[in-house]
């Protein structure tokens, strides 16, 4: 588990140094801040970006049907709230099977 923390460490500080602008390996202080928030929220039980996307589908389907999300799915609605790369493929994956199911409705 300390090897998946520190690499999450590692990819929230990627992030940030690209979102930022920055390419000189300092960070402005919002960065930093989000940045800090985000490894003091991170917790031991949590699923990664590979095994989030794995469930992607089935998800999707949950939250399109309007039902409740079960408990074996409570680490993939976890990680979206915290991952933005992997909550933009849910949301582009949302609205692709919205536009193919012919309702086009916008949460």
């Amino acid at each position: 588990m300390a090897l998946h923390w520190l690499t999450r460490v590692l990819n929230k500080f990627r992030s940030a140094r690209q979102t930022s602008g920055r390419r000189n390996g300092y960070l402005d202080t919002l960065t930093l801040k989000r940045l800090v928030e985000g490894v003091i929220s991170t917790r031991p039980d949590e699923i990664g970006c590979d095994e989030c996307f794995e469930e992607l589908d089935r998800f999707a389907e949950l939250v399109l049907a309007g039902r409740e999300i079960p408990e074996a799915y409570r680490l993939v609605q976890d990680h979206l709230e915290r991952c933005g790369d992997c909550r933009e493929e849910f949301e582009a994956l949302l609205e692709a099977l919205r536009a193919l199911n012919g309702s086009g409705e916008a949460h």
